[in-house]
């Protein structure tokens, strides 16, 4: 019986993490025009360092296309590549 409680509870676990972990990395797109610093977190090799970068760049100058994020210090082309599927770039309206 224990042994069936905590199979139990280790499956409820990973069927939350995957629930909670997935939306974000799953195709969802980032504005990076408007994204907040969470948001931003999503993409991948964003952390809060970084996001808080994009937010203060784009207070200066606005992102025209996906690629401009490379502008942003310490943002490479690499992270770019790995992230152009789900950067989108739109005015705040």
């Amino acid at each position: 019986m224990r042994k069936f409680f905590k199979l139990s509870v280790i499956v409820m676990v990973l069927s939350l993490l995957i629930v909670f972990t997935i939306p974000g990395a799953a195709g969802n797109k980032v504005n990076i025009n408007t994204a907040g610093q969470e948001e931003l977190c999503t993409l991948k090799n964003i952390g809060d360092k970084y996001a808080e970068r994009i937010i203060e760049y784009r207070k200066k100058h606005k992102f025209e296309k996906p690629e401009d994020i490379m502008e942003v210090k310490g943002i490479s082309t690499k992270t770019y590549e790995i992230n152009k599927d789900r950067i989108i770039v739109k005015s705040k309206k």
